[in-house]
């Protein structure tokens, strides 16, 4: 699994002109996943995320989690993040789970990361061309991937 979190004063998903997740304080998670993940890369991972110390303490340092600062979480599945541009100009997505795949490890990271944060993580929809809005804080981005534990 491979993930761009960023940290976000605002972030909201719109499908078809109707918001389907918003949110203030948080992160935006775009979330890339292909065939060979695991259960294991979803727990290795959304911890990561969750855990993360990536919001300012009371000195202005990056010292506290989203979990700590009471932050909200929107997680858009990607299958871009594992486009290969090796060749030519146009992107390879072979590298990408299909949706049989996909769609189900999707599922069980939103879920891994509610429960590790105990609030309703807002989502995106599979296969839909969604509007992404995003205010990033700092800016803060940060690239994890799950295979290299980076």
């Amino acid at each position: 699994m491979r993930a761009v979190i960023q940290r976000a004063k605002y972030a909201s998903v719109t499908i078809e002109g109707t918001v389907k997740s918003k949110i203030d304080l948080g992160l935006l998670v775009l979330l890339g996943i292909e065939p060979s993940d695991t259960k294991e890369d979803i727990e290795w991972l959304s911890r990561k995320i969750v855990n993360m110390r990536i919001f300012n303490d009371e000195q202005g340092v990056m010292n506290k989690s989203v979990v700590e600062v009471d932050g909200d979480i929107i997680v858009v599945s990607q299958f871009t993040l594992y486009a290969s541009t090796k060749k030519g100009n146009r992107p390879s997505y072979i590298k990408a789970a299909k949706p049989d795949i996909a769609i189900p490890l999707y599922e069980q990271f939103v879920e891994a990361v509610g429960l590790a944060t105990r609030k309703v993580i807002g989502t995106g929809e599979f296969g839909a061309d969604m509007k992404v809005e995003l205010l990033n804080d700092g800016p803060v981005t940060i690239i994890i991937d799950s295979k290299r534990k980076e």
